[in-house]
């Protein structure tokens, strides 16, 4: 795509920007920032995004955008004084004000493809699942909350894009196929990507409903869809909360999509085809599906050596492998989950994924508070990351901050109610509950997590210790045995090498019920 103004060309095919044909060098940042006002010259950039879209959403300085906009500035003639260019909007951010053309780049020389043969061109990471996400379509009479059909799309692109696992389509290019006429093999076609989000949005009596579907642009068959209603008067209230639920439901269902592709011709997997089989082994929570797992992220490193979150998830099998007794030799498990975890870092300092392991990687030798930060760096980084916040809550339950870990496990749960670690959000809820010595809460949460999918012998382990300091001798005991079915010769040192709680009531509390019980 090239866009021309005032005699200058932003090539994106070529990442240049010229002059009269003539190549003006500018920084890497600076032709991003361009790039982003451009594409957007519809509307108002605000800080926020162009903290979020150029450095990542790293925490930087005020000062540090105003550079990058006088260098913009410098690199198209403009300036502060003139604004003739890209105007500044007090308080609010950016906006670039000049005429633009919009053009196709010219046709290289070819015999077959032609111009508009996106398909046949593939990013250098064309393995890595990408979206498209379109405008929605309106249907009724919106009136003042018409912007609402550009507006959510456009904030799912934005925290989409946070998901370093995702290849995000810029607004500037999705946004081109408008309405209901546009199909979804045009959209492959044009922009070559893997799934497309499309949506609507009605309003009617007082009432909105937005209705979202992901689509798989290779069979066109639909993922997942969902509804959202809400009265229209708290349209901008809700619309915060449909973007963290759009966004949870895709980290969930596009891995799972992309698990089952690869199921269908495993003898093929490329690099992120085995990295999403390996998630779906991972989270069986068993000795046969670490091990699975891990054979599936050793060979995606092998196809791609700098494939951060494969490290990561070796890190999170190997972490498994200590944390359940699943390994063989569960000091070496430790070892490597902390080795992979910091191979992940190497490779992208900035993928959630990479600093959640790490944080956890802590947790196998009882450093809690040396995995805090790592963990709330996650958290940063993707604030609608609920294994992030689940793994804080669990820490600082775990330190005797029972307030902010069930705030921090509550809000974990509503992002991803469907989440693979639910069964352990619920354990900590319930220990928040013994924390405080509501005994009775704590017994109904322990319960409602060992009867949850994918539960463990740990977890049904603390619902005997809980039912027993809450009196419930018959249940504990039920728990108790099913958890040394499932694991013989769980004891309660290893469920304090597992949870290592701060000395305190609630530890005792546990404790004794363990020891009543025969561990």
């Amino acid at each position: 795509m090239l866009f021309a103004f005032r005699g200058y060309e932003l090539d994106l095919d070529k990442a240049e920007l010229r002059l009269g044909g003539a190549v003006t060098p500018v920084e890497p940042q600076v032709f991003a920032l361009l790039r982003l006002l451009i594409e957007n010259r519809d509307r108002l950039v605000g800080r926020a995004e162009i903290i979020d879209r150029i450095w990542g959403g790293r925490i930087v300085s005020d000062e540090a955008v105003t550079s990058r906009i006088k260098s913009a500035r410098h690199a198209i003639g403009d300036s502060g004084e003139a604004q003739s260019l890209i105007r500044t909007i007090p308080r609010l951010g950016f906006r670039f004000v000049g005429e633009v053309v919009a053009s196709a780049p010219p046709a290289r020389a070819s015999t077959e493809a032609g111009p508009l043969d996106a398909a046949e061109t593939r990013r250098p990471d064309a393995d890595r699942p990408s979206i498209a996400v379109l405008p929605f379509s309106l249907i009724g009479i919106a009136g003042p909350y018409a912007a609402i059909a550009e507006a959510l799309p456009h904030d799912l692109i934005v925290e989409l894009s946070r998901l370093r696992w995702l290849f995000v389509i810029a607004r500037g290019s999705s946004f081109q196929f408008q309405g209901s006429t546009a199909t979804i093999e045009a959209v492959r076609g044009a922009l070559n990507v893997r799934y497309c989000l499309t949506g609507t949005v009605e309003i009617a009596h007082r009432r909105i409903s937005v209705n979202v579907e992901l689509c798989d642009t290779q069979d066109c068959g639909v993922v997942w869809s969902e509804r959202y209603q809400g009265q229209v008067g708290a349209v901008h209230d809700i619309r915060g909360d449909i973007v963290h639920a759009v966004v949870n439901a895709l980290e969930l269902q596009i891995p799972l999509n992309e698990a089952r592709r690869a199921l269908k011709s495993p003898e093929n997997l490329d690099a992120w085809s085995a990295y999403h089989l390996g998630l779906q082994h991972m989270y069986r929570f068993s000795r046969d599906g670490s091990q699975r797992a891990a054979a599936c992220f050793e060979a995606a490193v092998a196809k791609e050596p700098g494939f951060a979150r494969a490290y990561a998830g070796l890190s999170f099998a190997h972490f498994e492998g200590a944390f359940l007794h699943f390994a063989d030799d569960p000091a070496r498990a430790t070892a490597l989950a902390r080795r992979f975890a910091e191979l992940g870092l190497e490779h992208d300092s900035l993928d959630p994924f990479c600093n959640l392991v790490m944080g956890r990687a802590f947790w196998l030798t009882g450093d809690l508070e040396s995995s805090l930060p790592w963990l709330d760096r996650a958290i940063e980084l993707n604030p609608n990351y609920a294994q992030g916040r689940y793994s804080s809550a669990w820490t600082e339950t775990l330190l005797g901050q029972s307030h902010k870990g069930r705030t921090l496990v509550d809000t974990a749960i509503e992002l991803s109610p469907l989440d693979p670690l639910h069964y352990a959000m619920l354990a900590v809820r319930a220990f928040t509950h013994l924390q405080e010595g509501q005994t009775a809460e704590a017994a109904a949460w322990a319960e409602r997590a060992a009867r949850s999918p994918r539960a463990h012998a740990l977890i049904e382990l603390i619902a005997a210790a809980v039912h027993g300091a809450n009196g419930d001798a018959d249940l504990a005991a039920e728990w108790a045995r099913s958890a040394r079915e499932r694991q013989p010769g769980l004891g309660e040192a290893d469920f304090f090498k597992a949870f290592p709680f701060k000395d305190n009531a609630a530890r005792r509390q546990v404790s004794q019920s363990l020891r009543q019980l025969g561990f």
